[in-house]
């Protein structure tokens, strides 16, 4: 601040600059416990979901939390591991959601889901899969 509490000016110059600045991610990673590292082999092996409306994200899921419990390094939870991994098997749209989340938002595994699940599986989703039911289609 300059003399008297004043905001110093920024050029326009300054103004137009890139803020390279890292910005905080929407996840709250918790550590991994014992040092334990993600093997490579589990990230490969990961289910893509892309968020297109022929996608099933409740499919998505179980295949994820199949290949996650089956790869688990030792030391860690299956919560974390998921939590940790999950970016990994987001692509086009549905990555572009996880960029654009508030920061800090996520803090666990369950909210991960469940914000993944209301969005691209959201209430209207399960009425329209009702009334198709309910009309025989």
């Amino acid at each position: 601040m300059a003399d008297g509490g004043e905001v110093p000016e920024r050029t326009l110059w300054k103004m137009m600059e890139t803020d390279v600045t890292e910005t905080p991610t929407d996840i709250n990673y918790p550590v991994l416990e014992g040092g334990s590292e993600l093997n490579s082999s589990l990230v490969d092996h990961l289910p893509t979901f892309h968020g297109l409306e022929n996608e099933d994200p409740h499919k998505n899921l179980k295949m994820f939390h199949i290949i996650c419990t089956s790869m688990k390094p030792q030391g860690s939870t299956d919560g974390l591991i998921k939590l940790r991994t999950f970016h990994f098997s987001l692509a086009d749209r549905a990555n572009d959601w996880l960029f654009y989340l508030p920061p800090g938002s996520i803090n666990s595994w369950t909210n991960m889901a469940k914000a993944f699940l209301d969005k691209f599986y959201p209430t209207s989703r399960v009425s329209n899969h009702r009334n198709e039911i309910c009309e025989i289609r």
